[in-house]
């Protein structure tokens, strides 16, 4: 039963993607539910993820994508390219039904949309499900995702926002990243 409510899930995100294939997620977080619950406050871990992943990778041009701040640190290219993995793990671990197993070369737009894609994949199904998340349903301990690739993936866009500065494109000044909105 729950593989079956997941995959209906997973089939209505995917319906609404094709409805909006321009518009990518996360431009401002969705509004928060009424009530805590386990999965709800996981998936407003997720849509904080991923507007701060939207909003640090936002009009990056060429010369942001390539900088890289010494010899031993990572091109901000290479960064997105590690934040894109841990999307593709968080997703494979919580919809441990339908694998992301891509391993094709992607533009940055690619990759930036299927990033962003993973997350609000994950964020659905948390959110829209009423059987509880278990624990044990993951490949690995539900603990070690959250202090593993979430927080991850969280610091990673941080060094992203960083790296862009460094190159001359800062972050927009008009995002809230605690209310999760954008100014005018």
């Amino acid at each position: 039963m729950k593989k079956l409510i997941l995959g209906f899930i997973f089939i209505n995100s995917i319906m609404a993607m094709a409805q909006t294939e321009n518009k990518l997620p996360y431009y401002e977080i969705p509004d928060y539910p009424g009530a805590y619950t386990a999965n709800s406050v996981v998936a407003r871990m997720i849509d904080g993820l991923g507007f701060r992943y939207y909003w640090a990778t936002e009009g990056l041009r060429d010369e942001d994508l390539n900088y890289k701040p010494s010899e031993f640190g990572r091109a901000t290219s290479e960064t997105i390219e590690h934040i894109y993995g841990l999307s593709k793990f968080i997703r494979n671990s919580v919809l441990s039904n339908i694998k992301d197993t891509n391993r094709l070369k992607l533009s940055f737009e690619d990759k930036r949309k299927r990033t962003l894609m993973n997350f609000k994949e994950v964020s659905d199904v948390l959110r829209n499900t009423e059987i509880p998340f278990h624990l044990e349903n993951t490949e690995v301990p539900f603990w070690n995702i959250i202090n593993g690739p979430i927080s991850d993936a969280l610091w990673h866009c941080g060094q992203v926002v960083l790296l862009r500065r460094a190159s001359g494109n800062p972050f927009n000044s008009k995002v809230n990243v605690f209310s999760g909105k954008v100014g005018e």
